[in-house]
């Protein structure tokens, strides 16, 4: 399936140094920021440094090592928010929108790394 990544896009800008984030972390393939409008005391974004559009793009398309770094950038940026459950920080919730029916505001690829307080089920337990 062919994606349509748009280089206008906020992410983008940003990799490019057109709007300025708070970084947490970079990496060769990989760029962490805080998120403008946090939800929770701990909001950060993950973001590959390549042109995709949503999670299925990425696993198809990306290099491993685009991938490997990915990932591990993830596990370091719940480290730096001391967010990770192992160390007794109560952890995190990893969100990944995609497409219009997935609500993804930002049509390059992004996880949202959410924590700081108890975050609620995502979807109520049914009867």
């Amino acid at each position: 399936m062919p994606y349509d990544y748009d280089d206008q896009n906020i992410f983008a800008k940003i990799l490019r140094g057109e709007i300025p984030n708070t970084t947490v972390l970079e990496t060769e393939h990989t760029l962490a920021f805080e998120d403008i409008a946090p939800e929770a005391p701990v909001h950060t974004l993950v973001i590959p440094k390549g042109a995709y559009v949503c999670f299925d793009h990425f696993a198809a398309d990306a290099s491993d090592a685009e991938i490997v770094d990915f990932n591990r950038a993830i596990a370091e940026v719940c480290r730096i928010k001391q967010v990770v459950p192992g160390d007794g920080q109560g952890g995190y919730r990893m969100v990944a929108n995609s497409g219009e029916n997935g609500v993804q505001d930002v049509p390059h690829m992004h996880v949202h790394i959410l924590g700081g307080r108890h975050m609620g089920r995502m979807i109520p337990r049914s009867s």
